[in-house]
């Protein structure tokens, strides 16, 4: 056989065939056990991953309609059993599990659905008791939020009414399994916090009958747990049996194991209500009887005491004391006057000793030497200060200026800046200058000329000037 003869395939030719013989040689539909690594949740919705065991790996693939029936989150790490066929990717040229079904190994996928749900709901405080609002103590309006076909409807309002009769029961139906049930509820309840001024709900109630984990998955939805988180409306939660418990048990204000005890949460027993107020009335009625007793008791005390028997004997007591008072404060004040007397007699007989008139006399006799040693010694300064201001005007007088003029001297100024001329320098042809006399006369001329007169060392006279 020569390598001519042999068969001549292209890669899509020899994919298919690996295909067929896949298909041919395995079940149509097997479980892998693997641990899953390389998980990638694509937008469109599809999951590429790996399945790993000791020695190798097998790549797998889960399509977007088949991964929304996964009720838990697959992560990296964690063993499942996946269902599914072995197919080819043809374009790849590589052999892949499609994956149909996806479930943890040993804990069921609910299971862990739910402790996944609760651990995140944890972690953000949804379960949180200080955050849960208080049940009202006697609630007059309750709302019930379930299936009008199921038995819990009939256990709550039964449950409601043998117990406390007076509440009205507000109904709203919700289908509470299958797809889509937990959203509707969601929005149930959301729609009543719109409206609770209209429906003026003290409480809401929230639950159904018994049934399987998947039964009951409806109140272990996420969309859920936020709208009972988020209800301005306290909320009990009586969902299933005695035993099951639900993610929207934690989130709720208050849990009722069974639809049948939700009564018991919701609303108080009438007789025990009835037992308290007569126990209530009967304590009133003997506190009443016990107080009407003292005051009468009281009455009787006060009607025996001297006011009411003998009225006038307290104001003939208290007359009698205002008259001693009287006597007593006329006393004080003549005892009070007559020292006063005695004070002033003391000191008038002290000024008559130290006879006034007569220093009075001696006072006078020196304040009329002083005013007189007081004009000598003004004089005397007056004289000798008149003596030093007719020196120092004699000085002044000498002084001045003008006291030359009267000697046939002047002076003579510029009238345009109005110096004193004291050199030809200071005027200028044509100026106006001014010349003051004695007896403040003045000479107003003009310059015509100005020169210098010489006199030369051999006592000749040489005259020299401008104009």
């Amino acid at each position: 056989m020569t390598y001519e003869s042999l068969p001549v395939y292209s890669p899509s030719q020899i994919n298919a065939i690996v295909r067929q013989i896949l298909t041919e040689a395995l079940p149509e539909r097997l479980i892998v056990r693997g641990e899953i690594r390389d998980w990638k949740l694509h937008h469109s919705g599809h999951c590429y991953f790996l399945l790993k065991d000791q020695q190798a790996v097998l790549p797998a693939v889960m399509w977007a309609n088949n991964f929304r029936t996964v009720r838990f989150r697959p992560a990296d790490g964690m063993a499942v059993l996946a269902t599914g066929y072995l197919d080819v990717y043809v374009a790849g040229g590589r052999y892949q599990l499609i994956v149909e079904r996806l479930e943890p190994e040993g804990t069921g996928a609910l299971q862990l659905a739910f402790q996944q749900m609760v651990a995140k709901l944890k972690a953000e405080g949804l379960f949180d008791p200080a955050k849960k609002r208080p049940l009202p103590r006697y609630p007059m309006r309750i709302g019930i939020v379930t299936s009008p076909s199921g038995a819990a409807l009939h256990d709550i309002c039964e449950g409601i009414q043998g117990r406390w009769p007076v509440a009205r029961l507000l109904f709203f139906p919700v289908p509470v399994q299958g797809e889509g049930a937990a959203e509707q509820i969601a929005r149930t309840i959301r729609w009543i916090n719109q409206n609770k001024d209209r429906f003026a709900l003290d409480l809401l109630i929230v639950g159904r009958g018994g049934g399987s984990l998947e039964d009951l998955w409806t109140f272990n939805e996420e969309v859920l747990a936020r709208a009972i988180y988020d209800s301005q409306i306290p909320i009990i939660s009586a969902v299933g049996h005695e035993i099951d418990v639900t993610v929207a048990d934690l989130v709720a204000d208050a849990r009722a194991s069974t639809p049948a005890k939700a009564g018991v949460v919701a609303v108080p027993d009438v007789r025990e209500v009835l037992d308290q107020i007569g126990h209530y009335c009967s304590r009133l009625t003997n506190q009443m009887v016990s107080r009407l007793e003292l005051a009468k008791a009281q009455f009787a005390a006060a009607s025996a005491s001297e006011v009411f028997t003998r009225p006038l004997t307290m104001i003939r007591s208290r007359e009698q004391q205002i008259d001693e008072l009287s006597v007593h404060l006329v006393d004080t004040l003549r005892s009070r006057v007559r020292r006063t007397v005695q004070v002033l007699d003391h000191y008038q007989v002290f000024v008559s000793r130290i006879e006034p008139h007569r220093l009075i006399g001696r006072c006078a006799l020196a304040v009329s030497e002083a005013r007189a040693r007081a004009s000598a010694a003004i004089a005397s300064i007056l004289a000798a200060s008149r003596c030093q201001v007719e020196a120092l005007a004699g000085r002044i007088q000498a002084l001045d200026p003008r006291a030359v003029l009267a000697r046939g001297y002047s002076i003579t100024r510029n009238a345009g800046t109005g110096r004193i001329i004291r050199s030809i320098k200071d005027v200028e042809l044509k100026d106006t200058i001014l010349t003051e006399l004695a007896g403040a006369n003045i000479i107003e001329s003009q310059v015509t000329a100005k020169y210098n007169q010489i006199r030369s060392v051999h006592g000749s006279d040489k005259q020299q000037g401008t104009g």
